[in-house]
């Protein structure tokens, strides 16, 4: 009897090892090391199929002038949103991995994107979690189409492929990858081998037969996907669901696409009918006051391939502490900290005796460096209990010099707060548009001393 192989594999970056060990050398992380058992290699039958992967066709090598550059045509989920995230459609033979906290709506979203598709196509709605009476209950609840689309309830892949051959649907999804298993390998479902090896057969199952496939994805606490590394590897695209519990917005950001952009953001609200999209964003992060407090402050970030507006809010209080507090909600908090004392050498506004509150109102998360004049802006507003005014919208990159840098995409940033009413706004010197936009007065700095003269 052949003796089984068994390997140990690191569930944060994929690295493999000959044994245990309690810290990943690789990535350094520690207790992520886990044992699997290798699947039994099995002879590759006749014709040359490969083994294990029902209905796929013999390979075929072939120089780059041989293949056949027609784009393949995407087709729509029905949601504007969704479809800007994916970068213009679903792409057949595509693998997508939406993953999302508990509760943020994945399998809602699909539901609904399921029940439009069908009909208007062939497709096939898998759970794992759920019994087929849940989910026809909650699509009974939602309102939607039910006699078209098919579902099924099983969790093992051989046999949702098997199933997927002779139902041929043009797109499937998958709720959640990390409840399917193989037959071939021992390890419970949700270890990082059946994880990876599951997630592999139905991307080769996905690419070989052009069926496009939605994977869900858990997430682990720090919001990152769970699983092994190399799931998001493997996959075409990566999405994410975000939204807090307390929210009834949810924002869809994609982390990784080959069909498009990158960092595209999509925004729904959770309704008794399920995710409605939300076709203007930046009219709800800007539901504001009719009384303008100071550290309140409306800047211009860049999502994607859309300029969004948001209110960035700063609270600057004396501290009773030896160590004053610095939270952040919504930005990084290194990112205050450089900031605070780029402001204290070159703005001559000392804060280390004061507790320094930040959110960014509407639960959106910021990345981008294009908020650190905004930010400060904010600071100062309210460390000198002086409002800002309304109509003014800032943004712009801080350096350690104090100097001011340019951002991409700045005349699209500033037609977008003119179309919401916007009259004023501070800008970099190298973002000052040559073309003027009419009823905004553009302010272009240089220094962030030009930038407090400018605003205070």
């Amino acid at each position: 009897m052949a003796k089984k192989k068994t390997a140990f594999v690191c569930s944060d970056c994929g690295a493999e090892f000959a044994r245990w060990q309690g810290q990943c050398s690789e990535c350094k992380a520690w207790n992520t090391v886990t044992e699997f058992r290798v699947p039994s290699a099995k002879a590759a039958p006749q014709g040359g199929v490969t083994s294990g992967y029902a209905g796929f066709v013999e390979a075929k090598v072939q120089t780059l002038d041989e293949v056949n550059l027609e784009q393949l045509p995407r087709f729509s989920t029905g949601f504007t949103e969704f479809d800007r995230v994916l970068g213009g459609g679903v792409v057949p033979g595509s693998a997508i991995l939406i993953g999302g906290s508990p509760g943020a709506g994945k399998s809602t979203v699909l539901l609904q994107t399921m029940c439009r598709l069908a009909e208007s196509m062939n497709t096939l709605y898998v759970t794992g979690e759920e019994s087929l009476q849940q989910v026809a209950m909650r699509a009974t609840r939602l309102g939607l189409p039910t006699n078209k689309l098919k579902t099924l309830a099983e969790t093992s892949v051989e046999t949702i492929c098997q199933l997927a051959l002779r139902e041929k649907p043009s797109i499937m999804v998958i709720d959640s990858i990390q409840v399917m298993h193989m037959n071939d390998i021992q390890s419970a479902p949700g270890s990082v081998s059946q994880v990876r090896e599951s997630a592999a057969y139905l991307t080769r199952f996905a690419k070989q037969n052009q069926v496009a496939i939605i994977m869900v994805g858990h997430v682990t606490k720090d919001g990152t996907l769970a699983g092994p590394k190399v799931l998001e590897h493997c996959i075409d695209c990566s999405i994410l669901l975000e939204g807090s519990a307390d929210s009834r917005f949810r924002t869809l950001r994609g982390n990784k696409n080959r069909f498009g952009a990158v960092n595209e953001l999509g925004v729904f609200a959770m309704t008794s009918q399920g995710l409605k999209e939300v076709s203007n964003p930046s009219a709800i992060f800007l539901n504001r006051g009719e009384a303008q407090t100071p550290g309140s402050l409306v800047m211009v970030i860049w999502e994607g391939t859309r300029p969004l507006l948001v209110e960035v809010q700063a609270l600057v209080d004396y501290s009773q502490l030896a160590n004053p507090r610095r939270v952040t909600v919504g930005l990084e908090q290194n990112r205050l900290a450089m900031l605070l004392a780029v402001l204290h050498r070159h703005g001559g506004l000392q804060v280390s005796d004061q507790d320094v509150f930040v959110n960014v109102v509407g639960g959106v998360k910021v990345t981008e460096t294009s908020a650190d004049l905004a930010l400060i802006a904010a600071l100062v507003s309210s460390f000198k209990n002086q409002s800002l005014d309304r109509q003014l919208v800032v943004f712009g990159e801080v350096g350690l010099g104090g100097e001011i840098r340019p951002v991409p995409s700045g005349q699209e940033r500033l037609r977008e707060a003119s179309k919401h009413g916007f009259t004023r706004a501070i800008v970099p010197k190298a973002n000052q548009p040559k073309e003027k936009i009419e009823g905004m007065e553009i302010v272009a700095v240089s220094s962030l001393s030009e930038a407090l003269e400018a605003l205070f």
